[in-house]
């Protein structure tokens, strides 16, 4: 696997478990934790956090580092 990839994994996979946790947290005075992680809800955007973030937010990370790379 390229260098790219694992640093957008790395990244973008982060933020997408991080928004995944943060949304059950924030919704925990609404529904139980067993209510929200059974429903297929929490598994399509926990998946759509995890591949926005990997593919999206990896992806424009990863142009700002070879960006201040090469000005160094």
């Amino acid at each position: 696997m390229s260098e790219r990839w694992i640093y957008q994994i790395k990244t973008g996979g982060f933020w997408g478990v991080f928004m995944t946790a943060f949304n059950l947290f924030f919704e925990l005075k609404d529904k139980t934790f067993m209510q929200q992680v059974t429903t297929s809800n929490f598994y399509i955007r926990a998946i759509g956090f995890i591949l926005m973030g990997i593919f999206v937010l990896g992806y424009f990370n990863w142009k700002q580092k070879m960006k201040r790379q090469q000005n160094q």
